[in-house]
């Protein structure tokens, strides 16, 4: 079965060459290269020199002093700045470097003044319906001030009108996908982090070849990590020979630039300016269990029909054009908006940029943390968490609101893992219960509260969702499908085991020296 699906799709690497292996002989290997040359000098230069060591540990002292009052009155996050003093301590000339070299922004300079020319030129291109801002004051005054919060950001209005389906899994998303993509006439815009080979981009792409071919205005946007482990260099370029205008964003270049801390980590499909999907659910085969790495992937995603979908419309164009001089796009965006009059509840579609100092995607989490009444689940494949996160769900749990997390029981990455696992002491002390999925790995970045409000999107609970990565999420109050989402959260939580200071008791010495160590730089990772 498997097979004939597989036929059904298009593949361009036959013959083509993996990101990794172009990676490991191309610029990637030259760079580890020239690491290498450069520990071997540094070295000797240190075996050369040792008699101006003890001048050196004076200096050092000094210069440590320095960064530390200079780091404290910085206006980074609390948790970072323990990070960097660690960093700085133990290597403090080229600590202080590695510091400057991040925190100046090399490289992407020109990225953060375009993001702000694009936001300041968009921020009133989808105007806020008064009288849907006045119904959500009316209905629940918190939610509004939120609102208010998050359009202050951006172009992010408030929406009715819209219907919400929600997916429990990538194969059901996939399935709704397919289907809404046949419907296509007017443009296919999709904007993914992973794209890789297999059943689910071979159909998707089947489907795109054939709608670019009918005159449908089809693009492609994904992040540059992709040729580092999944497409060649040159993948871009094979799509446009189909048809299918193609950018990558940020291609990876080591120490060119700093763009490592600033991928496009959204998933963004817009069909028509009628339906969009969002979630957490990348083209790739494990998304849909269609090949196994981790166990069980659980994974989830939204469908927005009706007027929310123009935010997510406006968001793609927004990345799309960064590398434009004159983007146009008004005449899509003046596109008269697809209602759903009989949908109930309020959409806001937003993002969440790196570039600037409003960390959106925590502070829509904690806000709804702070206004829970009686319960707050959440699904999330990573716990990194900084003081002010770990203390909003220790302060929920406190006050008397049931807050639980899954997690993963099949880690994909080893540190994450750890590093979970040491936020689990405090957080049970406060009454917040934690379930590890024991079939496999969650990928779901899921908040749901009171039977009312719900966030589903791509911002995990760690530090590269929340500070490092371009990220997005559908925030929704009283849609249809909240009871959908906290009934699959309490379905999987079925399938989980519970943690207690007796299972972090038993675990395996190597998670916990693994998060004891890796804990100082984790903001870092």
């Amino acid at each position: 079965m498997k097979d004939e699906k597989k036929k059904k799709g298009i593949s361009l690497l036959e013959k083509g060459q993996k990101g990794a292996v172009y990676a490991i002989f191309s610029r990637m290997g030259l760079i580890i290269l020239l690491l290498l040359v450069q520990i071997l000098l540094f070295t000797y230069m240190f075996r050369r020199f040792e008699e101006f060591l003890p001048h050196l540990y004076s200096a050092t002292i000094v210069f440590s002093a320095f960064m530390a009052l200079y780091l404290l009155n910085s206006r980074i996050d609390p948790t970072a700045k323990l990070t960097w003093l660690v960093v700085i301590v133990v290597l403090p000339a080229f600590g202080a470097l590695f510091y400057l070299y991040t925190q100046n922004d090399i490289g992407h300079r020109s990225l953060r003044d375009r993001v702000h020319q694009l936001t300041i030129r968009t921020k009133n291109i989808i105007p806020q319906s008064p009288e849907t801002m006045e119904r959500l004051q009316k209905t629940n005054p918190g939610v509004a001030a939120l609102a208010h919060y998050i359009c202050r950001n951006g172009c992010y209005p408030v929406y009715e009108n819209t219907e919400v389906t929600y997916f429990p899994s990538g194969e059901t998303k996939f399935d709704a996908m397919l289907a809404q993509l046949e419907k296509a006439e007017k443009f296919i815009y999709l904007e993914y982090f992973i794209v890789d080979e297999g059943t689910m981009w071979g159909q998707v792409l089947e489907i795109l070849v054939r709608k670019a071919a009918e005159g449908v205005d089809v693009r492609m946007l994904y992040d540059g990590t992709c040729e580092f482990s999944t497409l060649p260099h040159n993948y871009p370029e094979l799509l446009r020979h189909l048809g299918i205008k193609c950018k990558m964003f940020a291609p990876i270049t080591p120490f060119v630039s700093t763009h490592y801390n600033y991928r496009d980590h959204r998933k963004i499909l817009v069909i028509d300016g009628k339906v969009s999907f969002t979630g957490g659910i990348n083209l790739a085969d494990e998304y849909i269990n269609e090949i196994n790495r981790f166990g069980h992937w659980k994974d989830t995603a939204v469908m927005l029909e009706g007027e929310a979908t123009r935010s997510f419309t406006l968001m793609f164009l927004q990345m799309w054009s960064l590398d434009e001089k004159n983007p146009k796009f008004k005449r899509i965006m003046s596109m008269p908006a697809v209602s759903c009059t009989g949908s109930s509840g309020f959409v806001i579609p937003y993002g969440d940029c790196p570039l600037d100092h409003d960390k959106v995607g925590e502070q829509v989490y904690m806000d709804i943390l702070n206004r829970a009444q009686r319960y707050v689940h959440i699904m999330t494949p990573y716990l990194i968490l900084d003081g002010e996160m770990e203390n909003a769900l220790i302060y929920a749990a406190e006050r008397g609101i049931d807050v639980r997390l899954i997690l993963p029981g099949v880690p994909d990455k080893k540190v994450p893992y750890a590093l979970a696992l040491t936020h689990y002491p405090r957080l049970l002390e406060a009454g917040v219960k934690i379930y590890e999925y024991t079939p496999g790995f969650v990928h779901a970045k899921v908040f749901v509260s009171d039977d009312r409000e719900a966030v589903v999107g791509t911002i995990n609970l760690d530090y590269r969702s929340l500070y490092h990565h371009f990220e997005c999420a559908a925030y929704m109050y009283g849609v249809k499908c909240i009871p959908d989402i906290e009934a699959d959260f309490l379905q999987t939580q079925n399938k989980c085991r519970k943690v207690s200071f007796e299972t972090i008791h038993k675990e395996k010495l190597s998670r916990k020296i693994t998060g004891f160590v890796m804990k100082a730089i984790a903001p870092l990772l």
